[in-house]
């Protein structure tokens, strides 16, 4: 027994001893990682990205193209192929030799214009034109629903109190929540407010309530409605009666429950169901601030004059970037100190880094592309509603890369085509089996259906069994399950809901 205690006192020690052991951990290196960084970026964020990288890298250069040149004799200026402008790889331990030779000798040609390093006036000019051009298109900053509010409330005669309340109502307004007051009104008082105080808050609430746009400030959707309806309205009363005590039977179409309670006609349910349509129920949502993304496309899709489709990778805007002579011979000074050759270094490995990224991130586009439209061709002849289903890993294993390197590739990018300008995913979609065994893409399908929708009885509308079997007609094979998920996304009510009663329906 006491052995065995022994034993296994001995095999609960810790052993803090050395241990040999091996183990596969996946690490991507520094420039992997800025090459899919980069990849990712659309156009705008590029051109961003290469600003920032060039204010804080002084190893990068804009090359100066002569722009009276055309555009392919440009691109060949811009990026002429000799021995000295091979790929420059900088190892991260050691200054190889050879390189930085190569560096130095592209300073040959150049006269003392790197006496001292600064922007050139090309640049200069180029960054001032940015800026002007940014300023120009920023928008100028809409009035609030704060702002609006509080400028019809200051024209307004009231006692300085209830003013001062309802100014506090209006600070609570957000345009985000259609512009409802959805705190308590003894929460602007102070904690020992008496009776006159609250008096007054509502009163504060009352005014704020009769300002433009009407149902502002509302504490629910029901008042929101009933403040928007106009003493002149014909059908003022029954509105204020749907809307009291049959808000939910209106939602859901329950109209026989409605004329059961209510002894109103079919038809005069009808008429007051489209007034209410036309009321507001977030009246203040108009004053929140859209903002529209600009849209420009990183790759443009064009066809020659065979008919054939091309692939352009969109880069015209981004400056053509080099390593700057200046600091190649600055390295090959034999008085810069080993700090000075040290920083050059780090930088010229990022420059170039960058420039390779870019490189990379064009040419990983147009075989991205290139693929996605040979699968996609009868998109592009003729129309959306021929898109087949594709799925990423189709392209990755077609372009030979990993499927994040697609995702990366098709990730906020947009392609202008013949049909007009897609996000590049667009061309991805799911699809289902048709009888014949081929795949049928979700857009033709949500095209039949729109199509069904539109011409089905609206008095007798169809069931989800009913439209599996309209679509069953055109050899579409659809689930019920995601017949309804379907629907749904298109945002279509029920066949109840969608139903039109009729007086006939309720005899």
């Amino acid at each position: 027994m006491r052995a065995v205690q022994q034993t296994a006192a001995t095999s609960m020690r810790m052993s803090f001893g050395l241990e040999a052991k091996q183990a596969q951990l996946q690490k991507l290196a520094p420039r992997m990682i800025q090459s899919m960084e980069i990849l990712q970026l659309p156009i705008i964020a590029l051109q961003e990205r290469i600003d920032q990288e060039m204010n804080d890298n002084p190893m990068l250069e804009v090359e100066d193209v002569d722009p009276n040149l055309p555009d392919e004799e440009a691109d060949e200026k811009q990026s002429p192929i000799t021995e000295d402008e091979k790929e420059l790889i900088v190892d991260e331990r050691h200054a190889l030799a050879a390189d930085f030779e190569r560096l130095a000798n592209m300073d040959n040609d150049m006269p003392d214009r790197f006496d001292d390093f600064r922007r050139s006036s090309n640049r200069i000019q180029e960054d001032e034109d940015r800026q002007n051009d940014l300023m120009a298109n920023t928008a100028s900053r809409p009035e609030s629903l704060n702002d609006f509010l509080l400028h019809q409330l200051a024209e307004l005669d009231i006692d300085s109190d209830i003013e001062a309340i309802a100014e506090r109502i209006i600070s609570s307004l957000d345009a985000s929540d259609g512009g409802y007051f959805k705190m308590p009104l003894a929460d602007l008082l102070p904690k020992d407010h008496t009776k006159a105080d609250l008096e007054k808050a509502n009163e504060a609430l009352r005014i704020v309530q009769g300002l433009e746009p009407t149902g502002i400030a509302a504490r629910d959707l029901q008042e929101c409605l009933l403040l928007q309806i106009r003493g002149d309205e014909p059908l003022a009363e029954p509105m204020r009666v749907l809307i009291t005590k049959h808000l939910d039977d209106l939602a859901e179409n329950r109209l026989p429950t409605i004329v059961k309670k209510t002894g109103f006609s079919v038809e005069l349910i009808h008429d007051v169901k489209e007034a209410i349509h036309h009321l507001n129920p977030k009246p203040g949502a108009k004053f929140m601030e859209v903002i529209v993304p600009m849209v420009t496309p990183d790759i443009y899709i064009d066809q020659d004059d065979d008919g054939k489709y091309v692939v352009r990778i969109e880069e015209r805007d981004l400056p053509p970037l080099r390593i700057s002579p200046y600091y190649a011979q600055r390295l090959a000074n034999p008085n810069a100190t080993d700090e000075e050759r040290e920083f050059i270094r780090k930088k010229i490995l990022s420059a170039q880094w960058l420039i390779d990224a870019i490189t990379q991130r064009r040419t990983t586009l147009r075989k991205v592309t290139e693929a996605i439209i040979n699968h996609q061709t009868k998109f592009l002849d003729e129309g959306p509603e021929f898109l087949e289903p594709l799925k990423m890993q189709q392209i990755a294993d077609q372009v030979g890369v990993h499927l994040t390197t697609i995702s990366r590739a098709v990730d906020d990018k947009w392609v202008q085509t013949p049909r007009g300008i897609f996000p590049l995913k667009r061309f991805f979609a799911a699809g289902v089996k048709s009888e014949d065994g081929d795949d049928v893409a979700w857009d033709a399908i949500r095209l039949k259906l729109q199509e069904i929708f539109e011409k089905e009885d609206k008095e007798h509308p169809l069931s989800d069994d009913d439209l599996v079997n309209e679509l069953r007609k055109h050899g579409l094979v659809v689930a019920r399950r995601t017949m309804t998920k379907y629907r749904k996304k298109m945002g279509i009510p029920s066949s109840r809901q969608r139903k039109h009663w009729s007086t006939k329906d309720m005899s």
